[in-house]
C-alpha cells in the first residue's frame, strides 16, 4: 500500500466543483491582476486572523521581504531569527543587505528559543562577542512557527518591547494555528502567510499574504508590493512586483471555508499517531533528551510535544507536518522508502551551516541544538483526507524500524 507524504488529489476531488465555479468567475471577468477575490480574500483573511490589515502578495518570501522593508531594514541591520526554517526566512533579510542573526531553538518545540534571544539581546550569548553588533544595529526578530505551532510569543514580545524590536511574524506554516488565544500573525508587528500549495491553505501555485498591526506600517506595505506607486505612475519609494492573482484569491477563497475543520482532522491524525506510537511501546519522553536534543534510546522516538498549541491553554497546534524524532533516522528512511510510504527530512541542513552564509563564520556548534535536530527530525504523512488504516501502516513500519 502506497502512502504519500501529501494527497492534494483527495482534497480537490471534495471541492473540485467549487474550485471550477470560482476559477469560471475570474476567466469571465477577466480581471485577472488585482480583482474582486483579492480585496474578498484580503478581507475574509483578516477576519478569520482577527487582524485589522491584510494584503495579498506573490509568495510567502515576499510577505518576508515587504515586512522588512516596510520597517526600513537596512544593509548591516541584524535581524534575530531560527536556523531551523525554510530559507526563505533568512534569504529577505540578507537580500536587503541585512545580516541574519541565528540563534539556537527549543528542543522539544523546535521552535526559537526565547532565552536565547534574551541572552544575546542582554550581550550574555557567545554569539554577541562574535558578532559585536551595536545595539542599535539590532532592529527586528523573526520567529517562525515551525510545523504548525506557534512559538512562545510573550517573552519575545516582552524582549523586543525592552529593546526597542519589531517582531516580524513567520506564519508560512501556521495559519489557523494559535498562542494564548491568539491567531498566527496577530501577536507582533507583521505577519507573513504562505500558500504554496503543500500548505494547510494552498493555492494552484505560489501565493502570500502578509498582516500588519500599525497603520503606517501597513499603508507603505500596500504600497511597497505595487512597485512603490501611489497613485499609479507616482513613485514616493522603490518598492517590488509582488500581487496575489486573483485566480489564486478565488481558490484560496474556497478553501478558507474549510480550513478549521481540515486543521481539527489534522490534530486527530496527529494525536492518533501519538497514541499508537506508545501502545507500540517505540515512544520516549522528551525529558529524556540530550543536553542538545539528541535521542540516546535507540529503540525509541519522540513524538510533537504541544508546548504552545494545547487547547486547554488557548493554543493549537495545526499539524502542517507531523515530525517525529529517532536517532536511526536511515535505518527509519530506509524502511518507508522500501514499504512507499512518503515522508520529508524539515530541515536537513540548518540556516547558519548553509554555504551561502559561510561568510557569517558559524559553526555547527554555535547553534547546536538545531545541528541535532537536522540529524534525527523525520516528517511522515498527515493530510485530512488520511484513512485510519493508512496511519496504522505508517505507525507498524516506523515501530518496526526503530526496534529492529
Amino acid at each position: 500500500m502506497s502512502i504519500p507524504l501529501l494527497d492534494l488529489n483527495r482534497q480537490y476531488e471534495s471541492i473540485k466543483d467549487e474550485v471550477q465555479q470560482a476559477i469560471d468567475e475570474v476567466l469571465e471577468s477577466q480581471y485577472f491582476i488585482m480583482g474582486d477575490q483579492v480585496k474578498e480574500f484580503e478581507q475574509a483573511v483578516g477576519r478569520y486572523c482577527e487582524v485589522n490589515h491584510a494584503y495579498g502578495c506573490a509568495s510567502g518570501s515576499d510577505a518576508l521581504l515587504l515586512a522588512l522593508m516596510a520597517m526600513d531594514i537596512q544593509p548591516g541591520d541584524y535581524v534575530l531569527t531560527s536556523p531551523f526554517t525554510f530559507f526563505a526566512t533568512a534569504g529577505a533579510i540578507s537580500r536587503l543587505g541585512a545580516i541574519p542573526v541565528f540563534l539556537d531553538i527549543e528542543k522539544d518545540s523546535y521552535n526559537l528559543d526565547p532565552k536565547q534571544v534574551q541572552q544575546f539581546l542582554e550581550g550574555e550569548h557567545p554569539l554577541y562577542a562574535k558578532l559585536n553588533p551595536e545595539p542599535e544595529q539590532i532592529k527586528a526578530v523573526i520567529p517562525v512557527h515551525l510545523y504548525g505551532q506557534m512559538v512562545d510569543m510573550k517573552p519575545l514580545q516582552e524582549l523586543a518591547k525592552a529593546h526597542g524590536l519589531m517582531v516580524i511574524e513567520d506564519a508560512a506554516q501556521a495559519i489557523g494555528a494559535a498562542y494564548n488565544n491568539q491567531k498566527a500573525g496577530s501577536v507582533g508587528d507583521f505577519g507573513c502567510f504562505s500558500f504554496f500549495p503543500s500548505k494547510n491553505l494552498g493555492a494552484f501555485g505560489d501565493a502570500g499574504l502578509i498582516t500588519v498591526k500599525d497603520k503606517a506600517h501597513a499603508e507603505k506595505a500596500d504600497i511597497l508590493r505595487l512597485h512603490g506607486a501611489k497613485p499609479k505612475y507616482h513613485h514616493s519609494m522603490v518598492g517590488i512586483n509582488s500581487r496575489l492573482d486573483t485566480i489564486q484569491a478565488a481558490v484560496l477563497l474556497v478553501k478558507l471555508k474549510y480550513l478549521d475543520d481540515w486543521s481539527q482532522r489534522r490534530r486527530e491524525i496527529a494525536h492518533t499517531y501519538n497514541r499508537m506510537f506508545e501502545e507500540a511501546g517505540v515512544t520516549a519522553d522528551v525529558s529524556t533528551l540530550g543536553e542538545h536534543g539528541s535521542l540516546e534510546e535507540a529503540d525509541k522516538i519522540i513524538t510533537p510535544v504541544e508546548t504552545t498549541g494545547s487547547e486547554s491553554e488557548g493554543g493549537r497546534h495545526i499539524y502542517h507536518q507531523y515530525t517525529i524524532r529517532t536517532g536511526q533516522r536511515d535505518k527509519v528512511h530506509d524502511a518507508l522508502k522500501e514499504h512507499e510510504i512518503g515522508h520529508s527530512v524539515y530541515y536537513p541542513v540548518p540556516l547558519h551551516e548553509q554555504e551561502c552564509f559561510a561568510d557569517l563564520g558559524y559553526k555547527p556548534g554555535d547553534c547546536p541544538v538545531a545541528n541535532v535536530a537536522a540529524k534525527e527530525v523525520v516528517s511522515l504523512p498527515i493530510f485530512p483526507e488520511l484513512t485510519q488504516s493508512e496511519i496504522e501502516r505508517v505507525v507498524e513500519v516506523v515501530s518496526k524500524a526503530v526496534k529492529s
